[in-house]
């Protein structure tokens, strides 16, 4: 039996995410307040991310790890990156 998942299904937790990327929750939690990646949320305010969130985060991840990008920048090259899809 086969099971798809919709991509925009929200799945993780911030902490869950955290551990997959490497990045601490209180950088997920400054790009949510930047409106960069805006995840979904519970009843109870709890953050839960879809699979798509996490295709962009990854890219993120490597902008900030990487190629030492600030949140500025990720917002600009994010908004670029998006109008190309």
């Amino acid at each position: 039996m086969e099971y798809l998942v919709d991509e925009n299904e929200p799945l993780y937790s911030i902490g869950v995410v955290s551990k997959i990327l490497d990045l601490p929750e209180w950088t997920l939690r400054a790009l949510d307040r930047a409106g960069i990646v805006c995840p979904q949320r519970t009843e109870g305010g709890t953050r839960l991310y879809s699979n798509a969130d996490l295709k962009k985060l990854k890219y993120i991840a490597y902008l900030i790890k990487e190629e030492k990008v600030n949140i500025n920048g990720i917002r600009i090259i994010i908004k670029m990156w998006e109008e190309q899809e």
